[in-house]
């Protein structure tokens, strides 16, 4: 196995291109994991710790631009208020040294469907910055996942920033496993609310074959939302309302029984997951809104 150490990004870019085959490392919190158990024996190994720009953020006016290796604590500590359920998914991350080491850019290379940041990161509507030798181009996080461990770089592109659009309303995230550290998650949900758009969007982990959202639950909920006049009104949100949006998401989950868990576990408990943070992210909603209202009487 050899060992690229390339002191650039343009310098990275161009071995790639080399050596298509090349695998990216930089924290090598799921890499080096694999080839320790040899799961993988790639010919080299691309290290990436040495480009700077990897590992800065950018806080615009609308939207974060995240580098690919910028650390989960990077994230926890300093983008909180912007990016609120990708804050809250860095927490359940592993442990401490591994927040220290490992990004956003790492969980996305992998592609593995229980990578803890993936759910926040569709339910936020992010778009993934790659480059090659040939120029980059931004790919929806949507169109990102293309199968198991597998997504939509080519051979010769590396990751080089997401892009998230600034929170404009709540989101949450929450993650199921057999501790409280140091596990991989039986499955995982994240709610982000953009009363912008007056939408909602969602993400489940590790309960099917790639990251997915939750699309007929939250055309469901936009459409109550909206006909409801909740947007406008701020008022509760019915128990109807959320167990449906609960039922739709748990149906949204295609997950397979393993060591982890049961399927039909993982799907209970996507859609316990789905009606709480409903509520949790709504009764936030609320609070900000009758803010704004009293604001506006005064």
């Amino acid at each position: 196995m050899d060992f690229l150490r390339p002191a650039s990004w343009e310098e990275a870019l161009a071995a790639k291109a080399e050596h298509p085959a090349a695998v990216p490392i930089a924290g090598g919190t799921d890499v080096m994991v694999e080839i320790n158990f040899d799961h993988r024996r790639p010919e080299y190994l691309l290290d990436l710790n040495r480009i700077g720009l990897l590992q800065e953020w950018e806080i615009g006016e609308d939207v974060v631009r995240l580098g690919a290796s910028v650390p989960y604590t990077q994230i926890m500590e300093n983008l909180r208020t912007e990016l609120p359920g990708l804050a809250l998914a860095s927490h359940t991350v592993a442990s401490p040294q591994i927040r220290n080491r490992g990004g956003v850019g790492g969980n996305l290379g992998c592609a593995s469907p229980a990578g803890d940041s993936h759910p926040a990161l569709l339910a936020a509507g992010a778009e993934v910055e790659v480059e090659s030798v040939r120029g980059s181009r931004l790919i929806p996080i949507d169109e990102f996942y293309t199968g198991v461990k597998r997504n939509a770089l080519a051979a010769d592109e590396l990751i080089k920033t997401v892009h998230i659009k600034k929170a404009d309303g709540p989101q949450q995230y929450s993650k199921v496993g057999s501790r409280n550290a140091m596990v991989i998650a039986v499955c995982a949900f994240g709610l982000a609310l953009h009363p912008e758009t007056r939408t909602v969007r969602t993400g489940i982990g590790s309960a099917a074959p790639t990251p997915i959202r939750a699309k007929v639950a939250e055309e469901f909920l936009n459409a109550a939302l909206e006909e409801g006049g909740f947007w406008e009104s701020g008022r509760v949100i019915t128990p109807s309302i959320a167990k449906q949006f609960g039922d739709l998401a748990s149906a949204a989950a295609n997950p397979i029984d393993d060591v982890r868990g049961t399927a039909k576990y993982r799907r209970h408990a996507v859609g316990i997951m789905a009606r709480r943070q409903l509520v949790w992210t709504w009764e936030q909603y609320r609070g900000s809104h009758n803010g704004r209202s009293l604001e506006g009487a005064a």
